[in-house]
């Protein structure tokens, strides 16, 4: 709350990155409280979004290039060390394996994979421009639902429980999240009639 308070929009971009990478920091602590503060005449929405995107597009992309240069052998060693589980990183994996770009924007609005999906897009070589577009277009979006939720449902007992603003803010964001879980299975069914069809 300080790094916001006193950061402005470079604190959200600074914040937003390492949510981006593999620092444990929920979006749900930083695009909502900012937007509550934009609420009050403090900042402005299109400043809370621009730089909730900014940010989650420099984390993404460090990632990127740190796993690209890397490895996974040092990732599948080390890892653990960073919060990334061999199965976090296999999941991730095949999730841009068998989605591309689309799995890519898709995981800029679901949980859990949002934080890794840099480093399978690295390790696999992806196109680094389509991870570029595709990140942004998926932040822009994840940072604006959570900016239009923000005022919604944050009070100012909740800057004294982190915890509480949390469940709160998930306890909304879950059925985005389930309906964008269901969006993509209905896209992986469309690409796998596609291809058993081509075949």
């Amino acid at each position: 709350m300080s790094v916001l308070q006193t950061g402005g929009y470079p604190g959200i971009v600074l914040l937003m990155a390492m949510e981006s990478s593999v620092f444990p920091i929920p979006s749900e602590l930083v695009i909502p409280p900012a937007a509550y503060w934009a609420s009050q005449g403090k900042m402005s929405y299109f400043g809370v979004v621009a730089a909730g995107t900014l940010g989650c597009w420099i984390g993404s992309a460090l990632t990127y290039w740190v796993s690209n240069k890397v490895g996974r052998p040092v990732l599948i060693r080390y890892g653990k060390y960073v919060l990334i589980s061999p199965e976090k990183l296999e999941l991730a994996e095949e999730w841009v394996q068998d989605y591309g770009r689309e799995g890519v924007f898709f995981a800029r609005l679901l949980p859990v994979v949002r934080h890794l999906i840099g480093i399978p897009a690295g390790l696999t070589g992806m196109n680094f421009l389509t991870f570029s577009w595709t990140t942004v277009l998926g932040s822009a979006i994840w940072c604006s639902v959570l900016a239009w939720f923000g005022p919604q449902i944050i009070t100012p007992e909740m800057f004294q429980d982190a915890d509480s603003m949390v469940k709160a803010m998930k306890a909304r964001t879950h059925m985005v999240a389930l309906l964008v879980g269901l969006v993509a299975v209905l896209y992986g069914v469309m690409r796998y009639m596609t291809r058993k069809k081509a075949s």
